[in-house]
C-alpha cells in the first residue's frame, strides 16, 4: 500500500483550473480498483491519496498521468507502507 502526499508548488487559482481533469484522473483510478482514499489537506497546501498497486513503479506511472503532475502544480512523496491493524470496518486493508 501506498501513501502519496502532494504538495502544491503553485497559486491555488492555477490549482484550481485543472481540479475537474485531477478529479476525472482520480474517477478513473479509483475504477480501476487502484485507489482507496483521497483528499484535500487541511489548510489547502496539497492532497494525500491511498493507492493499493502491486509496485512503487506502478505508483510512479500512475503519478505521471495526474493533470497536477504534468503541469508542474505539485510535489509528491510516496511513502510504502504495511498496515498491521486496523479499525472493524477497514480489516480488509491489512496485508495478508
Amino acid at each position: 500500500m501506498f501513501l502519496i502526499i502532494l504538495r502544491y508548488k503553485k497559486e491555488l487559482a492555477e490549482v484550481d483550473r485543472w481540479v475537474p481533469e485531477h478529479r476525472a484522473f482520480l474517477e478513473r483510478h479509483y475504477a480501476a480498483g487502484h485507489l482507496l482514499l483521497s483528499g484535500r489537506q487541511e489548510p489547502r497546501t496539497g492532497g494525500v491519496i491511498l493507492a493499493q498497486t502491486s509496485s512503487r513503479a506502478q505508483v510512479q506511472a500512475l503519478i505521471e498521468q495526474d493533470p497536477f503532475f504534468r503541469e508542474q502544480l505539485a510535489d509528491y512523496e510516496v511513502i510504502e507502507w504495511l498496515p498491521s491493524m486496523a479499525a472493524p470496518a477497514l480489516t480488509s486493508l491489512l496485508a495478508p
